[in-house]
Formats: structure tokens, sequence, C-alpha cells
């Protein structure tokens, strides 16, 4: 059985940057739902926090997984179960972008201990290039994670 330690920060927002996730208690429940439901599905979240318009998710993959199908999972699912629970007064939505980094383990406490990097990010961007080894996909929104 292979033996996997990759580390993966995701960001993403939700569509057009509305701050439908406007209070803390919601914010709790959709980080809550998104790290039992990963759980439920063999993906291994190691934290997920964000604000009223975005999402910070720590993931360790496994030998099987890919960026895509695990991202996929989380922001299609937990769309879905906010809509169903009609968690928020308008249709809820991701928007279709994210970022996605690998991370060191030896840098995981700065990112735990300092969960606004997309704010850092957004005012720094040579902040991102003293963070992180390097990106790992081309589809990345950088200055609006």
């Amino acid at each position: 059985m292979p033996f996997v330690k990759v580390y993966i920060h995701f960001v993403w927002s939700t569509k057009n940057r509305v701050p439908y996730l406007n209070t803390k208690e919601l914010r709790s429940m959709v980080w809550n739902h998104i790290k039992e439901n990963a759980k439920r599905k063999g993906i291994f979240i190691d934290f997920v926090n964000g604000y009223s318009d975005h999402c910070h998710c720590l993931v360790s993959l496994g030998a099987d997984q890919s960026i895509q199908k695990v991202i996929q999972m989380i922001k299609g699912e937990s769309s879905f179960w906010i809509n169903k629970n009609a968690l928020t007064s308008q249709k809820f939505e991701w928007q279709d972008e994210y970022y996605a980094v690998y991370r060191p383990e030896k840098s995981l406490h700065l990112l735990v201990n300092n969960p606004d990097i997309s704010l850092q990010i957004k005012l720094n961007p040579e902040y991102y290039l003293h963070f992180s080894n390097f990106a790992l996909l081309a589809k990345a929104e950088v200055g609006s994670a």
C-alpha cells in the first residue's frame, strides 16, 4: 500500500464573490458539512475555513485522488447541500475557478495559524511566491482568491 503525503491548499470563492455565507453560524455549518462529507468520501481535510465569499481547505491527497476530482466533489456537493437545505436566501453557487497549491509539510503551521492567506495574496502577490513552493494549476485566480 503506497504512503502518500501531499498537502494541497485549495481556495475558491462564491459566484461573483457574493457574500452568501454572511454569518459565522452559517459558515460553521458549511465548513463542518464539507469536512464530514469529505470524510465519508475518503477525502482527508486537515482544516476548512473562510469568510462570507470564499473558502480555504487544506487537503491531504490520497494515492488515487486528483486535484480536479477532489475539488469537484467538495464544491459540487456542498453547493447542492446548501441549496437543498435553503441555507441562503438566493440560489447558492461557487465560482467555477479555484486556486490550488502544494504545501510542504514544514509550512503547514504557518497556514493553520494564519487562515487569511488570501488577503495577503490579494494585497501582495509576491507573498504567494514567497510562501508557496509552486502552483499546481493553470486555472488559478491568485489575485482574487
